[in-house]
């Protein structure tokens, strides 16, 4: 997969990681160690992206919580 649309970049994995990605090319699962990395890489994203957007979520809520306390709060010092 080398295009345009890709860049190279140098990484340092534990050999164990290494070693178990070997595995996994080896029996076929992966044509080689970028391909599997990629998808790792993939994979990795997509799940932080859902978290993300889930605490980006729970940080509006509480603030249209705090916004909310603010006005009630404002109306009993009056």
């Amino acid at each position: 997969m080398t295009d345009a649309r890709t860049e190279k970049i140098t990484i340092r994995l534990p050999v164990s990681y290494l070693r178990a990605i070997d595995v996994l090319v080896r029996v076929g699962d992966f044509p080689s160690r970028s391909e599997a990395i990629r998808y790792a890489v993939r994979d990795m994203i997509y799940e932080r992206v859902d978290y993300v957007i889930e605490k980006i979520k729970r940080m509006e809520e509480a603030e249209r919580l705090i916004a909310e306390l603010d006005k009630y709060s404002g109306l009993l010092t009056k």
